[in-house]
C-alpha cells in the first residue's frame, strides 16, 4: 500500500526548489539594488549595502521559476522627516522618489512604483524593493502604502520569517515543503490568494498537526488535511506576526479550495492501494505537471 507516495511527492519538491543558477542570479540582482540606493542615500560605496531579502526568497519558500524577490532597504529616518512636510500623497512620492534613482541606475529597464513598493522588471525575474524607515530596535519599519490617499503601515518581517522558522523546526521541516506545493496549487489553478497567506496558514496548520513529524511517506495525507484546513478558513481573520494586525480571508478563493480538497480525497484513496497513475492523474489536477504521473 502507498507505494507510489515518498517518491512521487520527494520528486515533487526537489523540483520546485529554486536552481543554483536561479539563487545566485537572484542575490547578484538585490544586490546591485541595494548597492544603488545605498550610494545614493548614504552617500557611501560599500559592498555591504543596507537592506535585506525578505518574502518566499527570505523564507525560503520560493518556488522555481521565480517570479520576483523581495527586500527592504532602510532609509535614512531624515528622508521620513523631509517627506511629512509635503502635502499629498508623501508615500506616493517616496516610490516615485526611489523609483527616479533606480531609472538611473536601471535605464534600460522597467521601473515602477506600485502601491507599496518599487518593482525592477529585469528579463529574469523582478525585484520588488520596500522603501521602509525603522521603528524600533527590535525589527519593525514603517513602510509606505500609497492606497486610500496613503499611510505609513508597521510591519515586522522578522516576526513573520520566524514564525515560519519555529512552525518548520518542530514539524520536521515539513512547513516549507508544503507551503512550496500549495503555492504551486496557487499559480498552476490561478488561486486568488496571497502567497504569504498561504506561508502563515501552512505553518499555523502544520504547527498542530498529529502526522507533522513524518516524513514524504505521509505527504498525500498532509495535502489532503491542509486542504480539508483550509477550506474552513472561509472569511476568517488571519493575524499578522508582530503587527496586532488581521486580514479577512474573504471568500474567492474557496471554490478552488473545495475542488482542491475533493480531488486529493481521490487521489489518497487510489495512493492507498496502489493505484498509482489515477492518483498522479488527480496530483496533476491540482499541481499541475510538477507531480510526477507515476
Amino acid at each position: 500500500m502507498w507505494i507510489g507516495v515518498r517518491k512521487r511527492f520527494s520528486r515533487f519538491h526537489s523540483s520546485l526548489r529554486l536552481t543554483p543558477e536561479q539563487l545566485e542570479d537572484g542575490r547578484i540582482k538585490e544586490l546591485g539594488v541595494r548597492k544603488k540606493l545605498h550610494r545614493t542615500y548614504y552617500d557611501v560605496t560599500t559592498d555591504h549595502p543596507l537592506g535585506f531579502v525578505v518574502g518566499s526568497w527570505g523564507k525560503g519558500t520560493a518556488v522555481s521559476p521565480p517570479n520576483d524577490l523581495d527586500i527592504f532597504f532602510e532609509l535614512p529616518i531624515s528622508v521620513y522627516e523631509r517627506l511629512n512636510t509635503n502635502a499629498g500623497n508623501v508615500q506616493s512620492q517616496l516610490l516615485q522618489e526611489v523609483r527616479g534613482h533606480l531609472l538611473d541606475r536601471y535605464p534600460q529597464t522597467e521601473v515602477r512604483g506600485d502601491n507599496q513598493v518599487v518593482a525592477i522588471g529585469f528579463n529574469t525575474l523582478t525585484v520588488e524593493v520596500v522603501p521602509a524607515f525603522r521603528y524600533d530596535q527590535a525589527g519593525r519599519f514603517y513602510m509606505p502604502d500609497t492606497t486610500a490617499g496613503g499611510r505609513w503601515r508597521l510591519v515586522d518581517p522578522a516576526a513573520t520569517q520566524n514564525e515560519i522558522e519555529v512552525a518548520d523546526a518542530i514539524s520536521n521541516g515539513n512547513v516549507r515543503p508544503l507551503a512550496m506545493m500549495i503555492k504551486t496549487w496557487k499559480r498552476e489553478c490561478n488561486v486568488p490568494i496571497k502567497s504569504y497567506q498561504i506561508e502563515l496558514l501552512v505553518a499555523r496548520f502544520m504547527s498542530n498537526y498529529e502526522y507533522r513529524q513524518y516524513d514524504y511517506f505521509w505527504y498525500d495525507w498532509f495535502v489532503r488535511d491542509f486542504f480539508i484546513f483550509l477550506c474552513a478558513q472561509t472569511s476568517q481573520e488571519l493575524s499578522i506576526p508582530g503587527t496586532g494586525e488581521s486580514v479577512n480571508l474573504g471568500d474567492s478563493w474557496h471554490s478552488r479550495a473545495v475542488t482542491a480538497r475533493d480531488r486529493a480525497l481521490r487521489a489518497c484513496g487510489y495512493e492507498h492501494v496502489d493505484r498509482v497513475e489515477e492518483a498522479g492523474e488527480e496530483w496533476q489536477k491540482i499541481f499541475g505537471l510538477r507531480i510526477p504521473i507515476a
